[in-house]
């Protein structure tokens, strides 16, 4: 028998792995799983685009599309508007004057027959007939809103009437034209001009009683 016999165990049986030396492998290797997730999640691809952002980046283009649209729209017609009240400003009066034709041509009849035919021609008919254009004249105003203001024997208006000359006078116990020198209009509800009249005033007295002769 040799010095040394290997098939008898010199001590005790004993395993030759330290002791928690697998739990220490298990750890490494799940650490190093966990850095690679990390770096992967790192250095890979952004997150991709929302759905609602997209949408929303899509109806804002589509909104401003629209407002364009809508410039170019409000554009045309404000030219269209502007244009066309141009043409109603210069052709307002066309039907007024297509009326009026007819009154300027029975004046220039009537001067030309006064013209021409004056000896001829009595002086009443020739009122009559330019008192009957007159007439006419008038009648076109009328239908058009214009209408002549009262004035005559009128208590005086400073809203309607448009006082040149004052007179004091016994017959009347307030202001009040006594003539009418040039005749108001209104057309329709507005005054389009006032009448320039003579008012009569009522007569000043004076502290005993007596009437004041002075006039204005």
């Amino acid at each position: 028998m040799s010095e040394f016999d290997d098939s008898k165990p010199s001590g005790p049986e004993t395993d030759s792995t330290p002791e928690g030396f697998e739990d220490t492998v298990v750890e490494i290797l799940s650490l190093g799983d966990e850095n690679e997730a990390a770096d992967a999640a790192t250095a890979g691809d952004p997150p991709p685009v929302s759905v609602d952002l997209r949408r929303a980046e899509s109806q804002l283009a589509a909104e401003r599309e629209r407002m364009l649209r809508l410039r170019a729209d409000f554009d045309n017609y404000r030219k269209r508007t502007e244009r066309e009240r141009g043409e109603i400003e210069r052709y307002a009066l066309a039907d007024m004057l297509r009326e009026l034709l007819p009154v300027v041509d029975n004046l220039e009849r009537a001067l030309g027959a006064q013209g021409s035919l004056a000896p001829q021609v009595p002086s009443d008919d020739l009122r009559k007939g330019v008192e009957m254009i007159a007439r006419q004249f008038q009648e076109v105003l009328k239908r058009y809103g214009l209408s002549p203001i009262p004035a005559l024997g009128e208590r005086f208006d400073p809203s309607i009437h448009e006082a040149v000359f004052q007179e004091e006078s016994d017959s009347v116990g307030a202001p009040t034209v006594a003539l009418e020198l040039q005749r108001g209009y209104r057309l329709n509800d507005r005054l389009l001009r006032p009448s320039l009249v003579k008012v009569a005033v009522p007569r000043e007295t004076t502290d005993d009683g007596s009437s004041s002769n002075s006039s204005k």
